[in-house]
């Protein structure tokens, strides 16, 4: 059996009738989307999705850093100024 990962839920009959119904009623929050009671999809509104992106990118740059943190010794320091 599936997870709905949202407390908000709603038939893929639903989502066709009145999307933005659906968005004003989950007040920002994730939908599910529902066909046969299993979940097809998630509907996020668009701040939500940017925010997921931003994380997921801070994330990744987060990963990046620390993969490169033991190159810091063989470094060359750089004046901004002269550059």
């Amino acid at each position: 059996m599936n997870m709905v990962l949202s407390s908000y839920t709603a038939s893929i009959s639903e989502l066709k009738k009145n999307p933005t119904a659906l968005l004003r009623d989950a007040e920002g929050s994730p939908i599910a989307i529902l066909n046969h009671n299993i979940p097809a999809a998630y509907l996020v509104p668009v701040e939500t999705y940017e925010y997921l992106m931003e994380q997921l990118e801070d994330a990744e740059l987060a990963q990046i850093v620390t993969e490169r943190a033991h190159e810091k010794e063989s470094a060359i320091e750089v004046d901004i100024d002269a550059l």
